[in-house]
This record gives C-alpha cells, sequence and structure tokens, in this order.
C-alpha cells in the first residue's frame, strides 16, 4: 500500500504549485496569465486531458507524469482565476471532493455492505442521483454533461441507463437494432432528405455505440484505434507515391497503386484499406 499522501512531501510541492500560479496572475507577474479567464483556459484543459489520455494509451510514463502535471496545473488556474473573483478556491474544491469521496464509498467509510464493482457503481449512482435531484425529484440522466464529445455522450447515455436495467437483453437485439438502423439510413439516403438521413445516421451510430457496449467494449477506443489503422494504411500509400515523384494531392480517379487498385480523389476507402496492408496491432 502507498503511503499516505500526508506523509510525502506533495502536499508541500502542491502548496507551492499554488503559490507559483498566483504570483503569475498578480500585478508585476506574467502578462499572458494575468489575461486568462476560465473560458480561454477551456481549449487547454481538453487539449491537456486527450494528451494524457495519449501518454496512457502510448503507456510512456514519462510523459505521462509531465501531462498530468499540465492537468494539474490548469485546475490550480481555474481554481485561482475563481479565488480572485470571489467565487470560490482551492481549498473549497479539495474539500469538496474530499467529502465527496467519503460520502459516496459508505462500504469503505460507513456501513453499506456493497462489496463487488456492480455494486459500488449502481451505489454511486444513487447517492449522486439523491445529491443533485433529491430523493424524488428530477430525471434519471438530466445530468448527464452535454458538453461531451458525442461518442462518449452516447456511451455514457447508454451505460447510465444500464444501470437502471433500460437495456437491451442479448447481443443480438442490439445487432439487430444496427441492422435497421443502417437499413433507415439507406432509405433516407434513397429519399434524398438531409434532414432525415441526418437523423437516421445519427441513429445508426448510436446503434452502434450500444453494439461497443454490449460487446465489452470502449467506443471511443474502437474508434481510435480504427483511425490510427486508417491513417497507417494511408501513409504507407502516400509514401509510396511520393517514391512515383506524386503525392496524395495529386492523386487521380484513374491512377492506380499495385496491382491494379484504383485511387480515387476523394480516397474511396473500400479501396485504400486494402492496398497496404499493416502488420496487426497487438492489442487487436
Amino acid at each position: 500500500m502507498a503511503d499516505p499522501i500526508h506523509q510525502s512531501p506533495v502536499t508541500s510541492h502542491f502548496a507551492k504549485l499554488c503559490d507559483i500560479v498566483a504570483k503569475l496572475r498578480a500585478p508585476g507577474g506574467c502578462p499572458w496569465d494575468a489575461e486568462q479567464t476560465n473560458e480561454t483556459l477551456l481549449p487547454p484543459l481538453i487539449e491537456e486531458a486527450y494528451e494524457v489520455a495519449g501518454a496512457i494509451r502510448a503507456a510512456d510514463d514519462a510523459n505521462l507524469r509531465e501531462e498530468l502535471g499540465d492537468l494539474i496545473l490548469l485546475a490550480v488556474m481555474h481554481a485561482e482565476i475563481a479565488n480572485e473573483t470571489g467565487r470560490f478556491n482551492i481549498d473549497q474544491v479539495l474539500e469538496e471532493v474530499t467529502a465527496k469521496l467519503i460520502r459516496r464509498h459508505p462500504h469503505v467509510f460507513a456501513t453499506s455492505d456493497v462489496r463487488d464493482s456492480d455494486g459500488v457503481v449502481k451505489q454511486w449512482e444513487a447517492i449522486k442521483h439523491e445529491e443533485k435531484n433529491g430523493a424524488a425529484g428530477g430525471h434519471y440522466l438530466s445530468h448527464l454533461p452535454a458538453a461531451l464529445p458525442a461518442l462518449m455522450r452516447a456511451q455514457k447515455a447508454q451505460k447510465k441507463a444500464a444501470r437502471v436495467n433500460f437495456d437491451w437483453t442479448d447481443l443480438s437485439d442490439v445487432v439487430a437494432k444496427v441492422d435497421e438502423e443502417l437499413a433507415e439510413t439507406k432509405e433516407a439516403i434513397a429519399s434524398g432528405k438531409s434532414e432525415a438521413v441526418t437523423d437516421e445516421i445519427g441513429d445508426l451510430l448510436f446503434a452502434v455505440v450500444n453494439l461497443a457496449r454490449k460487446s465489452g467494449l470502449d467506443a471511443e477506443v474502437a474508434l481510435q484505434r480504427a483511425t490510427d489503422k486508417f491513417v497507417a494504411r494511408f501513409n504507407r500509400v502516400e509514401d509510396e507515391l511520393r517514391g512515383r515523384g506524386t503525392n496524395a494531392e495529386g492523386m487521380t480517379k484513374h491512377e492506380s497503386l499495385g496491382k491494379g487498385v484504383h485511387l480515387v480523389s476523394r480516397f474511396d476507402i473500400r479501396h485504400l484499406l486494402v492496398i497496404l496492408p499493416v502488420p496487426n496491432d497487438p492489442a487487436d
């Protein structure tokens, strides 16, 4: 078991970080830091969160350590900006999250007899729902974050609904739903109605996210891996083209590479994905 936090130098390091951020924003500090607001620091906050994710996926501990530091720095800066206008401070942030962890883990800090992970998650959701809405008020999904990326938000909505048994019973039912939505998408495309196509493609994407979830997969991770494969294949095609004295921008539908496989100016995916196969991902 790791040493308790209060027995490590981390508290003094954190206090020093808070002091540095305050000094950077104070008169005579850094002009750039002083100009920042919660709104201007929102894009960097999101970017740093994704860079943390990238470091984790790459199993790069040195980079992960650095990116976590950047993310913590931005959290401290957001709290310092709020402190300057009398809204809240970093101590209140830490106090609130500490109290929340204790409150939502009654199986550790109180008398709940929940012991398995599934029970813990359901207990967490029940406590959270009561905190946010009261015992008898509010919709269950009312606090689903609207600012989440669409794929992540869809998956989170499905997971939360499944915790109260609002879910498909069998995987085959989800596959059938995907087939149904694909058929409806084809009909919408044939109709030529843009709004209908938008609706049906949205339904199809939602169903595919559900298929990933019911298969025990994270849709975000699966799509990220598929995109990485596509980029790797595309890069190999581009390298081959450069070897022939051209580039991706110069491709035409009559140009071929390899065994008569045609590349189109819009990069037909069916062709591109089979031109130059890449080694299998060890994680597959």
